[in-house]
């Protein structure tokens, strides 16, 4: 296992060493390979630059800041040739325009994690982890929009089965084009574009009432009903938050609920106490809580709940989280699904 990975950064090197542009990555920054590798004979990451230099400046300055560390998971030109013809070349066109940007950005850094993860530390990883009845094992990572991926393997009798590949989100790894070095991170290169999730909490909301089987539309109900910043804030492509949403039936529990809809100000002080500033993933959760299991977190009206997690589930105050429904991603956010309505001071 170790040694295919082996046999696969000594191709790369050669290949470094062929173009000298690139022979001593470690002078030059993940934007300079980027950019020379554009520019090469044999060109590469032509429409990867294209998108980085279309997108905010922000993200080509982190790949060429010499202090960053930084992993790229780097689509190949014929991964965007793949993406625009799923697309259309039009819609793909739209997103590399100045009206596409925000999603062009999302979608750069959901391709980006933080530090330098090398392919013997994915390997590990995956060897670590617990398999399913099929063999299949991953890991989730957290990238530079806020959001995470899952990444994948197959395990075989003598540890990871690379024949099966590793695969980055819906991407698979291309092991002869592993562990690139540059002076600020590393870079792999994968065989598609992975696109994150682009809706808001408020369109996933709005989306699921709307559904042919509806969730939500009490909470959607409320929403609208509330003060118009918690709408707002559910939609706010600039915000990072957690939404602990209470299934239809958790509403319909709810003594007096008319009345509670009723009351503006009550009803925004409760919708605000299901709101968490800030994105945790329920992989995440159990690092918020002390040694005995629980934590007091802040909501976003200012009062706190209690977080509890134990063998036989995780809950906030009263409100078991459905592990079945957790992590729906946005991209603004996640949202984690619960069975009950939580109330400030109850």
């Amino acid at each position: 296992m170790s040694h295919r990975i082996s046999l696969a950064v000594i191709t790369l090197l050669a290949l470094l060493v062929a173009l000298p542009a690139l022979a001593d990555g470690h002078e030059s920054t993940i934007a300079d390979i980027v950019v020379a590798a554009a520019q090469a004979e044999e060109a590469e990451f032509t429409t990867l630059l294209a998108a980085v230099s279309a997108a905010d400046p922000a993200i080509l300055q982190a790949l060429a800041d010499p202090e960053a560390e930084l992993t790229v998971f780097a689509p190949t030109d014929a991964a965007f040739a793949a993406l625009a013809a799923a697309l259309g070349e039009e819609a793909f066109g739209a997103i590399l325009t100045e009206e596409g940007s925000p999603r062009l950005n999302e979608i750069l850094l959901y391709h980006v994690v933080a530090g330098a993860v090398g392919s013997a530390d994915v390997v590990a990883a995956l060897e670590a982890a617990t398999a399913d009845d099929m063999g299949h094992v991953s890991f989730p990572v957290v990238t530079l929009s806020g959001q995470a991926l899952d990444v994948s393997g197959t395990m075989g009798e003598d540890g990871l089965d690379l024949s099966a590949g590793i695969h980055i989100a819906e991407a698979g790894l291309v092991l002869d084009m592993i562990d690139i070095a540059a002076s600020n991170g590393l870079i792999h290169v994968i065989d598609a574009v992975i696109v994150p999730e682009l809706r808001s909490i408020a369109e996933i909301v709005v989306e699921a009432a709307g559904a042919e089987s509806p969730q939500f539309t009490t909470l959607l109900a409320a929403a609208q009903a509330a003060d118009p910043a918690v709408l707002a804030l559910l939609a706010d492509p600039g915000a990072a938050v957690t939404v602990f949403a209470p299934i239809d039936a958790a509403f319909a529990a709810v003594a007096g609920l008319d009345e509670i809809i009723a009351d503006a100000a009550l009803l925004t002080n409760v919708l605000q106490y299901h709101v968490f500033p800030g994105t945790v993933y329920s992989f995440q959760l159990g690092d918020l809580v002390d040694d005995m299991g629980m934590a007091a977190i802040g909501m976003a009206n200012g009062n706190e709940a209690t977080l509890s997690v134990s063998d036989t589930g995780v809950m906030i105050d009263s409100a078991n989280i459905l592990l079945e429904l957790v992590d729906i991603e946005a991209s603004n956010g996640v949202i984690h699904v619960i069975d009950a309505v939580i109330v400030p001071g109850a």
